[in-house]
């Protein structure tokens, strides 16, 4: 059977929530132990510099992700895990690249016409203001990410699967004009039902301002899960589990048929709301004690961490090194005599 190679960049940015969890973390790690398939992981602090100017942050924030996966069961010995920076070949990669890519793909960047967009309504002078040449060219960097691993699979958004294409077109017009090298990739779009609301309803996102943090305190954990927005229905008056962000959120993490069952029958009995909402923050912290306190262990020991980090970028480079002398020989970059 051939290998799937499946690789996934995590934008070290900001504090891991429960969606992120559930919509990507656990589905991840659950698929990097299966058979036939090698899977790599890696920290994209090259591209957290699109948009975080502020050193200490990045730091920190790459410090908390690579906790967070290590405490959460990432296999290092199963799964390669490195840091983006760590791999010399991605930029030399991506230059290459660069001189392949048409300058109109680049133009049709949904984050990139976002920006032209925004400016043009708030009448800029120039369009491109605020756009830096990492925004613009940001999906030839991510197609370096992908091409230098030859991964077939990359796991993505909705959002992200038009970064996926393009790296598809720029893969093909490289093996068209120096002969097949490339393994073009395909997009693994996230199942819909793996989104969580947030506090008020909508999906759980930074940018709402209502996210649950995956390793908070017991005491900011239960204090959120007060805060779910609820209807008005009275204690005794029967709910509708399906349409409520506390059981969405329980059988997102319970995937027990007979505990579901129990709670849909509370639904159907009138339980009270802080009665659903106490029994919810007691599951969840019990089901994150384990994991929140290997979280604070390894925040305490980056040495550990940066280990760990760099064993993944020793195991990558056998990967790229090899590679990357394959697509300078393929382009003429290679000794005036053998």
């Amino acid at each position: 059977m051939t290998q799937n190679k499946i690789l996934t960049g995590i934008k070290p940015t900001g504090t891991p929530h429960l969606g992120n969890y559930i919509g990507a973390i656990r589905p991840a790690i659950c698929t990097s132990v299966q058979a036939h398939q090698q899977s790599f992981f890696f920290l994209a602090d090259y591209h957290a510099l699109i948009g975080c100017r502020e050193p200490e942050l990045l730091h920190a924030s790459t410090r908390s992700i690579a906790a967070c996966w290590l405490a959460l069961g990432l296999d290092t010995d199963q799964a390669l895990f490195y840091r983006q920076s760590d791999i010399p070949e991605i930029p030399q990669l991506c230059w290459i690249l660069s001189c392949l890519a048409a300058k109109g793909l680049m133009n049709r960047a949904h984050a990139y016409k976002a920006q032209v967009h925004n400016n043009l309504e708030r009448e800029e002078g120039d369009p491109d203001k605020g756009v830096t040449m990492g925004l613009y060219s940001y999906p030839v960097l991510m197609a370096a990410d992908i091409l230098l691993f030859q991964a077939n699979r990359v796991p993505v958004g909705q959002d992200q699967v038009q970064h996926i294409e393009m790296a598809r077109d720029i893969a093909g017009r490289f093996n068209h004009h120096y002969g097949h090298c490339f393994v073009l990739p395909e997009a693994v779009v996230a199942d819909k039902g793996a989104v969580l609301n947030g506090l008020d309803g909508r999906k759980m996102s930074k940018s709402y301002n209502n996210v649950i943090p995956l390793f908070c305190s017991a005491s900011q954990l239960r204090k959120l899960i007060m805060k779910i927005k609820t209807n008005s229905l009275a204690p005794g008056e029967p709910k509708d589990p399906d349409s409520c962000t506390l059981f969405q959120i329980f059988s997102a993490f319970n995937r027990d048929a007979d505990a579901l069952a129990h709670r849909r029958q509370q639904y159907a009995d009138g339980a009270a709301w802080g009665t659903l909402k106490q029994e919810l923050f007691e599951f969840l912290d019990d089901e994150l004690k384990a994991p929140r306190a290997e979280y604070e262990r390894l925040v305490a020991d980056p040495a550990f961490m940066e280990e760990q980090l760099l064993r993944g970028a020793e195991k990558a480079r056998e990967h790229t090194v090899p590679f990357m002398e394959t697509v300078r020989r393929a382009v003429g970059i290679r000794a005036l005599h053998p």
